[in-house]
């Protein structure tokens, strides 16, 4: 049996969110739910073998959580990014104490992802 995690995180604004997630970080909506028209509305997003849920729900949780994540070819990911001159948002890739690089982003919330990439020896 496998088994795994999904965070959820806090947003207040479904627009912004698409702007942050979809089409500058390019995940995938997966699925929304929204009970009826007017009311917040509750989404899967992923990329790759990432899967985070977005709620604007108050009682989910709230907002400024950070999300660890086991990435790959951090340097090429931070390009395509810097290279959208996304107008919030200008990460840089630093050395971790843990022998990692790491690249951090803040969504529009004030959750956090950080991308960490182990470096091997």
């Amino acid at each position: 049996m496998k088994h795994f995690a999904i965070p959820v995180l806090r947003i207040f604004d479904y627009q912004k969110a698409l702007d942050f997630y979809i089409n500058w970080l390019e995940f995938n909506i997966d699925w929304e739910h929204q009970q009826a028209p007017g009311m917040p509305k509750y989404i899967q997003i992923s990329s790759d073998s990432i899967k985070i849920h977005l709620t604007e729900h108050h009682v989910d949780c709230s907002p400024g959580a950070k999300v660890f994540i086991e990435f790959s070819f951090l340097k090429e990911f931070h390009k395509e990014l810097i290279a959208k001159k996304y107008p919030f948002n200008k990460p840089t890739i630093e050395m971790a104490p843990w022998n990692a690089m790491i690249m951090e982003v803040t969504d529009p919330f004030g959750n956090k992802l950080l991308f960490n990439e182990s470096i091997q020896r």
